[in-house]
């Protein structure tokens, strides 16, 4: 995804008229612009130049993000000061003008003589006062006529049309007095401020808007404001002190207490304290020594320290987290899509709308100056910006919100999706458990002893980077076992590794793998059974296709595992716990956090079926930290990466969770909700708004006697976009850790027509035949495998769409016999 900067947009016609030209060009699949940071992404593969050259076709500039010209300028509030400036000036003219046109007319106030005897002189002043705001905001009238030219009107269109409406009417009655006999009744006749004060009024709304939007990115700014200025460093023996910017990997850099650190490393010396609450949302300060890892933008407290960098620069997980909500503001939700459309054709309607009404009211009668005054109503009270700003605003802050409890969203469209789960699915290991497991029994085979299955399976596991191979490894270590040297080493995933130590070949796995392919006395399985009962993973060794033990391994769940899932059950939220590990094993662990429903002895490709079935019963939120995660995390409608996680995981899940907490995860969708809340209140204020507001202003309740003048519409615009950024900055007093507010909503599962059905196989032999036999099945799209048995000759399935042929081919396919097939 590239991300441009865009320039000259005023309102949600502007945005939609860009995404409209850049999605013309070819080779873009994909088009994002978002009115509250002025910026666009874009996929595919067209170049930059072409994207660059169509929207300054579209009479907008656009620049790619980065370059020095716009460099952090959607982050900047430089718009603010600007339009407070053209306020004051414009106020200052303004009340002049009231007070001639208004002042003394309504209440008695003293104007010169020459004034009181002479409306012809008063108007003239009143036109010269109006010219003067007109030219203190003459942005309106160039950006409104440029986009007018280029047929894509914007708001500012509507607003110097209904300024400019006024003031030329104004001035053919002033011209007109200089004929006229009743030019002091004329004098009452003129809209000079309407005109005025329509400008500063919106000149109000523009400058209020402006304020709140700043306020939306606190969060990012806060974010960027972490990185430290300059770094000590050591450089050919001495102390340098650097722009921040010129750190290098390897670069040794000193932090003292209360500094910042200023680039991810590991410290290589001394011993401290680190605030890391701004990155994880965790206020208790994380001790550190050497081997430790550090981030950038985190606060060394209480020690000195010497580190080395690893990740500088934009590299570094500061630098990473800024882009994710960056990117996350920069994207459209789904539910943006109706106000989109609405948006694309809102400002040629209204205009429209305002010719209409004109010419209705003088068909019908009225003098011109009622009829005009309706139609400059119409065009000044209409709010295209509301419609566009009602989805990133809240996106914006909703992103900082979570960016600062360490849960950040990659888009807007995973932040919306998160608000509506209705299934959660949490991977067992790193997720449900700690991640961190020990080593709790040793069970040597006969004529085997403990050192030998121990120097074994520590040598093969050393290997692998899974946490149950680590368990081993540190065990071995702290026995002081002497590793041998391992060749041709190979990962299985979900099963377990192999590989050569010497002339001998070693095998090592889950109870399940292993045997399947070597044979095991009775006494050893059983042994195996009643640790996997009792909650404990156990590893099966091999050497040269000769069983060497069981190795039994323990994974404790997390501290607030069981918190977390009785407040997703108590949101309505159905929560499954899916893993590869054995049934029984899986069952005790679930137990333990409260879980009722598991899905066991599933493989990686295996998982992502499991998700895919799950997907089309409710929008599911598949939660993991592992390798073996990414392609669920990638299935699911939402991927949930938690704590640090393996890098290839972060990649493919929509959300990452900073932390370890499983807490975040309700957290995260009660985060979800909250901002799908607020975007449904601020569509329905902008819809609602013009929706009442240009009838009234169009004058259908005239008979009653209820009028809109254009300066109370001009006051009415102002209003409605500020309130629209307002409500979005109330997410920030959300506390997306309190449960007691929580809402069980009532959801519909998806129903699938499926049935339960047993299949006789003739020729199963072993627990090979039966893992033969399950895969077969298990690659049929539509097919979940419940239960394989050689003992009882059945596959016992629930299907959906698929019929009894198709069951029966692929089964006799890997030369089994299928006697019948039974429905249950």
């Amino acid at each position: 995804m590239r991300q441009f900067d865009v320039t000259g947009m005023s309102c949600a016609a502007c945005s939609a008229r860009v995404e409209k030209a850049v999605s013309a060009v070819e080779g873009v699949s994909e088009c994002a612009v978002s009115l509250l940071t002025n910026s666009m992404s874009v996929e595919g593969t067209a170049a930059d130049e072409a994207i660059i050259a169509a929207v300054t076709a579209a009479g907008y500039g656009a620049f790619l993000k980065g370059t020095e010209k716009v460099k952090n300028c959607a982050l900047a509030d430089t718009e603010t000061p600007r339009l407070k400036k053209r306020l004051i000036s414009s106020l200052f003219f303004l009340e002049i003008l009231m007070y001639i046109s208004m002042g003394h007319t309504m209440w008695g106030f003293p104007l010169p003589r020459f004034f009181e005897n002479n409306p012809l002189a008063a108007g003239l002043a009143e036109l010269l006062l109006t010219v003067a705001v007109m030219v203190i905001n003459q942005r309106f009238f160039i950006s409104g006529t440029k986009a007018l030219f280029n047929r894509a009107p914007n708001m500012d269109t509507l607003v110097s049309l209904g300024a400019s409406a006024a003031f030329i009417y104004s001035t053919v009655v002033l011209f007109s007095m200089t004929v006229s006999e009743d030019a002091q009744i004329l004098l009452h006749g003129l809209y000079f401020e309407s005109a005025a004060m329509i400008l500063t009024l919106i000149t109000v709304g523009k400058m209020l808007e402006a304020r709140a939007k700043g306020k939306t990115t606190d969060a990012l700014r806060g974010l960027m404001s972490l990185s430290p200025k300059t770094a000590c460093v050591v450089r050919g023996g001495t102390e340098q002190e650097i722009p921040v910017e010129d750190v290098r990997t390897d670069d040794v850099f000193l932090v003292r207490p209360g500094e910042n650190i200023p680039a991810d490393g590991v410290v290589t010396d001394g011993v401290t304290a680190v605030d890391e609450s701004a990155l994880t949302g965790e206020s208790i300060p994380v001790d550190k020594t050497v081997g430790d890892s550090v981030s950038a933008g985190t606060v060394n407290q209480t020690g000195f320290i010497r580190c080395r960098a690893v990740k500088v620069g934009e590299d570094t997980t500061l630098a990473q987290i800024i882009r994710m909500v960056s990117d996350a503001a920069a994207t459209k939700a789904p539910i943006a899509r109706t106000a989109d459309k609405v948006a694309g054709v809102f400002v040629p309607t209204v205009m429209l709308i305002a010719m209409v009404t004109t010419a209705v009211w003088l068909l019908l009668g009225r003098d011109v100056g009622f009829a005009i005054g309706r139609g400059i109503s119409v065009l000044v009270i209409s709010c295209p910006c509301a419609l566009g700003l009602a989805t990133p605003v809240a996106v914006m802050v909703g992103s900082g919100v979570g960016a600062k409890h360490g849960i950040l969203f990659k888009t807007a469209a995973s932040l919306e999706n998160t608000g509506r789960t209705e299934i959660v699915v949490l991977d067992k290991t790193g997720t449900v458990t700690t991640g961190t497991p020990t080593v709790a029994d040793l069970i040597s085979a006969e004529n085997v002893t403990r050192s030998e299955l121990l120097t074994a399976a520590a040598s093969l596991e050393a290997l692998s980077e899974h946490p149950l191979a680590k368990a081993v490894v540190r065990y071995a270590r702290e026995n002081s076992v002497v590793f041998e040297p391992v060749s041709d080493f190979r990962a299985l995933p979900g099963n377990g590794v192999e590989g050569r130590a010497g002339e001998k070949t070693l095998l090592g796995g889950s109870m399940k793998f292993v045997f399947e392919k070597v044979k095991a006395d009775k006494e050893l399985k059983t042994k195996a059974e009643g640790l996997a009962e009792s909650g404990k993973t156990p590893l099966i060794f091999c050497e040269n296709e000769k069983i060497l033990g069981i190795i039994a391994v323990a994974d404790v769940i997390k501290s607030d595992c069981a918190e977390a899932v009785k407040e997703l059950e108590n949101m309505g939220i159905r929560v499954v716990m899916l893993t590869g590990d054995d049934p029984r094993t899986a069952q005790t662990i679930a137990r333990e956090a409260g879980i009722g429903e598991v899905i066991a002895g599933v493989l990686p490709d295996g998982k992502e079926k499991v998700i895919r079935h799950l997907t089309r019963r409710g929008k599911t939120v598949m939660v993991g930290d592992g390798i073996n995660d990414a392609p669920a995390l990638t299935a699911a409608d939402v991927g949930l990466a938690i704590g640090a996680g393996a890098d290839i995981a972060v990649d493919a899940a929509d959300v990452v969770l900073t932390n370890g907490g499983v807490r975040d995860v309700p957290a995260a969708i009660r985060l979800g909700r909250k901002t799908l809340k607020n975007i449904r209140e601020n569509l329905f204020w902008a819809f609602f708004y013009n929706l009442i507001g240009i009838p009234i202003a169009a004058g259908v309740l005239s008979g009653a006697g209820i009028t809109l003048s254009p300066m109370i519409g001009a006051a009415a615009m102002s209003l409605s976009s500020f309130c629209v950024v307002s409500n979005a900055l109330r997410l920030n007093l959300a506390d997306i850790y309190d449960a007691k507010r929580d809402r069980k909503i009532t959801v519909k599962h998806r129903e699938e027509k499926t049935m339960e059905k047993t299949i006789k196989i003739e020729g199963m032999m072993c627990p090979h035949c039966e893992a033969r036999v399950r895969k077969t099945l298990e690659k049929i799209e539509g097919v979940e495998v419940i239960e394989v048995s050689h003992e009882k000759d059945i596959a016992v399935v629930r299907v959906r769409n698929v019929t009894d042929a198709a069951l029966k081919e692929a089964v006799e396919a890997q030369d089994y016999t299928v006697l019948g097939i039974e429905d249950n």
